[in-house]
């Protein structure tokens, strides 16, 4: 079958001069080629729900099919299956351009109801290039996907770099390159960030008119007999795409000058601790230098998203506790309004930060770093079963002995406590099928139960915060009452807490 391996970014239009100027691209031989593209699907989309394309589309006189299957994406690095031909006159014949015989069948019986479902219009720039070794296929496209009725237009501004020959790590290094702009420095770099989201992807979305929602993760299939190396590699790129799934809602929300839905910068979150939770897991088998560096990067990620997360929570809970505590709408409406414009200033934070240069760099190099990952010098890989036991016995050892010291040291020492709980229960499910999966199951719903009490205090700790740092004359009385519920909630909170460490005496490397 053939296949393409390309990598897909979408370029901010005021950086556009500046990509064009860049070393790598300057000198390029550049073919310009306007594009109209025809997307075909049956009324009920059965070609999407195959998460496959068929496309007709215009190059100057000629006219060319297109059939796409499903691949894999990771950083905007996408595999996937692709088979192109002219096109002969007359109906589209998407079938007769596929050599895999059950694909063309399954073309063959829908070919009947295929109908127009989405356009796409461009101005295409292409080069062939040499690259550390490679030759890639750059293509600059710029125009818009147009779909629905009445039509609706989006914009589309993207960098394409098709592997042709050569390693994928000189793509990596490419994309890389170029988004250190023309000057080869991070504080000049370009506005350039890998998608996950294909044309014929966006396509289907705006004919739906539907917006990017939250995703929450899925968990890698790991081999028993794989390495611990690999098995952290497929964990990574099982976290990028949850961010990236993620971020892109974020920022499309942003777009069109709205809020996200809530959910979404809460995944987002969850992706960054679940990748830096398996870099703590298996550091054992990583470059310690590459180890600190990374927690640290997402670290900053994740941080700058917390301001955001804080006020979605906090609203979460106001509202309810001042209709419970049956408080009037003139007592209700400064907190409301107080605590609206704190999530707007958060949410600000976090589409910068996904806006930033620095958030495409990042991604780029630590993609290319985690499908560059060598197994460590000096010895031959350790089964991953047996490493797993190890290590995760280790780690529950350390969350044992910190449950025992954070518990008796208050708000602080519970926070702590809590997100141990999380890179435990994080790490449980990265190792899931290392394990006996009846005492797996039993210490995984151990963890949950103790995640949820810690979490649920922790919002009770950060509100009695909050509520003490508001401005002493908005709604003093409202926040006093207010003071007195979170108390209330706190103290029946806290009677739960004599049965976590007995929950975390449930051990997940061996069979009772």
């Amino acid at each position: 079958m053939p296949s393409e391996t390309e990598l897909k970014l979408a370029l901010h239009p005021d950086d556009l001069p500046l990509l064009l100027a860049h070393p790598c691209l300057a000198g390029a031989l550049w073919e310009r080629q306007p594009m109209a593209a025809v997307y075909f699907d049956t009324p009920d989309l059965a070609l999407r729900g195959a998460r496959m394309a068929a496309r007709s589309r215009r190059v100057g006189r000629r006219t060319w099919l297109t059939v796409k299957t499903a691949g894999s994406s990771v950083g905007g690095l996408s595999q996937r299956g692709e088979w192109e031909a002219p096109a002969p006159r007359g109906t589209p014949d998407f079938a007769a351009i596929v050599d895999d015989p059950a694909l063309a069948a399954r073309l063959r019986g829908l070919a009947d109801r295929l109908q127009p479902a989405f356009r796409t219009d461009f101005l295409r720039r292409r080069a062939v290039i040499e690259h550390a070794g490679a030759r890639i296929e750059v293509a600059l496209d710029q125009g818009h996907i147009e779909a629905g009725q009445p039509p609706r237009r989006e914009a589309l501004l993207e960098l394409e770099l098709e592997l042709l020959d050569g390693p994928v790590d000189a793509l990596l290094d490419l994309a890389h390159t170029v988004c250190l702009g023309p000057g080869g420095m991070r504080s000049t770099a370009l506005r350039l960030w890998p998608v996950q989201r294909s044309k014929a992807e966006r396509g289907y979305a705006l004919q739906a008119d539907e917006q990017p929602g939250p995703a929450r993760t899925g968990v890698a299939a790991l081999q028993r007999d794989g390495s611990p190396v690999e098995a952290w590699r497929q964990t990574m790129l099982s976290a990028l795409t949850h961010l990236q799934a993620n971020e892109a809602a974020i920022r499309a929300a942003a777009d069109r000058g709205q809020l996200p839905d809530a959910d979404c910068v809460h995944q987002a979150r969850v992706a960054l601790r679940r990748l830096r939770s398996a870099l703590r897991l298996f550091a054992p088998v990583l470059p310690g230098r590459f180890t600190t560096h990374w927690l640290h990067v997402w670290g900053d990620l994740a941080r700058s998203l917390g301001p955001a997360r804080e006020a979605d929570v906090r609203l979460g809970w106001l509202l309810p506790a001042m209709t419970a505590l049956g408080l009037s709408d003139a007592d209700q409406a400064p907190l409301l309004a107080h605590a609206r414009a704190e999530r707007q200033a958060g949410h600000a934070l976090a589409v910068a930060a996904f806006r930033d240069a620095a958030y495409g760099l990042n991604l780029l190099a630590f993609l290319r770093a985690v499908l560059s990952m060598p197994e460590p010098a000096g010895r031959p890989p350790e089964r991953l079963v047996r490493w797993a036991a190890r290590r995760l016995w280790q780690s529950h050892r350390r969350l044992q002995a910190a449950a025992r010291q954070a518990l008796p040291a208050g708000p602080a020492g519970r926070h702590r406590l809590r997100l141990a709980v999380k890179r435990q229960r994080y790490a449980m499910e990265f190792l899931a099928d290392q394990l006996p999966p009846r005492r797996g199951r039993r210490s995984m719903q151990a963890l949950a139960d103790a995640q949820a009490l810690l979490g649920d205090l922790n919002d009770m700790d950060v509100a009695g915060q909050w509520l003490a740092g508001l401005p002493p004359t908005l709604a003093p009385a409202a926040t006093a009452r207010l003071q007195a519920w979170v108390a209330a909630e706190q103290a029946r909170g806290l009677q739960g807490l004599e049965a976590v460490e007995q929950a975390l005496a449930v051990t997940p490397w061996r069979d009772a």
